[in-house]
């Protein structure tokens, strides 16, 4: 008996692991008197702070059992984050072969993989994630998810039968349930990926509609409206150095329609044995109105470590017309008015 108990718990496996990634940071223009903030930010400095927990256990046959919990969670406060949720980052149990996963459970879905290898700065304080705060939270309740990769080809799609059932607010927290009897499309969401990556470059297309339901945020309180994104990304390599693009094409269907595209283009040069230099600029541009906002940042990253880094970020937003977007993901900005602002910090994962 316990030979055999010793067999079978040698075909399981959890591991913990974790970011935590904070610092100061000094932004201009936070409000419309146009006065300056020094603060410690909630939500990210180079990475969001995690906790999480995963595991596998082999059954054979080539086939295996998986789930993933995590956790977000502030390191201003230490308070959770994605609206107070225990494991609002994900919490899927899934099968995993050689034809792919499938995932059940609140997951990442395919608009957040889209992106991961063509944005160089992925969700930093200052990056797209500012013009799109959806796109670094881009997760998905009570939903089927598959992804496989096949000779460099890379396969996705989920569906949500509700897509948020948070009432927090914000890009995290949407009150959008679903699982609604007699209303079949209420917060409903299906996502799309179709990637290919080759030694040097890749290429990677999304597909994204969710739909609204009865008190959902963001102006889509019924299932007829719809947030819809396709996304369309990039990179190639130069040497050591990467070159990315993406374009966001977004159509919000509600009481006003509204029409958007996010352009980015970036490079990631590591140098130095330890350092690295990010930049990137990008633009938001919505359709029919002057609002336009253009957002450049650099990031210089020395890695003390393979696990600790020091970092320093510095980025610039221009908004024109009427345009309101924060430099900072999270942050706050007088209407119409420009932003510079920098912040230094430390990221440590375990």
């Amino acid at each position: 008996m316990a030979v055999s108990a010793s067999a079978v718990l040698a075909q399981s496996q959890v591991t913990m692991y974790g970011i935590i990634d904070t610092g100061v940071e000094y932004v201009t223009h936070a409000n419309a008197a146009g006065n300056s903030v020094v603060k410690i930010p909630s939500l990210t400095g180079t990475l969001p702070s995690r906790i999480g927990f995963k595991g596998t256990e082999d059954l054979g046959d080539g086939l295996q059992a998986l789930f993933v919990l995590e956790s977000g969670f502030t390191p201003d406060t230490g308070t959770m984050g994605q609206g107070g949720r225990l494991f609002g980052r994900q919490a899927y149990v899934g099968l995993k072969n050689t034809y792919g996963t499938i995932m059940i459970g609140r997951q990442v879905n395919m608009t957040y993989i889209a992106s991961l290898k063509a944005d160089v700065m992925g969700p930093n304080i200052f990056s797209i994630s500012s013009l799109d705060s959806y796109l670094p939270n881009a997760r998905s309740d009570n939903a089927i998810g598959y992804l496989g990769t096949f000779a460099g080809v890379t396969l996705g799609a989920t569906y949500s039968l509700g897509r948020d059932a948070s009432a927090a607010g914000g890009p995290a927290g949407t009150n959008c349930a679903g699982e609604i009897a007699g209303n079949a499309k209420a917060c409903r969401q299906m996502t799309a990926l179709l990637a290919y990556d080759a030694a040097s470059f890749g290429v990677a297309s999304a597909y994204d509609i969710l739909y609204g339901g009865p008190g959902a945020a963001g102006g889509l309180t019924s299932s007829n409206y719809h947030d819809q994104r396709v996304s369309l990304n990039g990179y190639f390599m130069l040497g050591l150095t990467k070159i990315g693009a993406g374009l966001v094409d977004r159509k919000i269907k509600d009481a006003t329609d509204t029409h958007s595209d996010l352009y980015y283009v970036g490079a990631s040069f590591p140098f130095a044995s330890y350092w690295v230099l990010d930049a990137q600029v990008s633009r938001l541009k919505i359709m029919g109105t002057p609002k336009v906002s253009t957002l450049a940042v650099a990031r210089v990253t020395y890695n003390l470590s393979k696990r600790t880094a020091l970092y320093t970020s510095l980025g610039h937003i221009e908004n024109a017309g009427s345009a309101a977007v924060a430099l900072d993901a999270g942050g706050t900005v007088g209407t119409g008015l420009n932003q510079v602002g920098v912040m230094t910090g430390i990221r440590h994962t375990f």
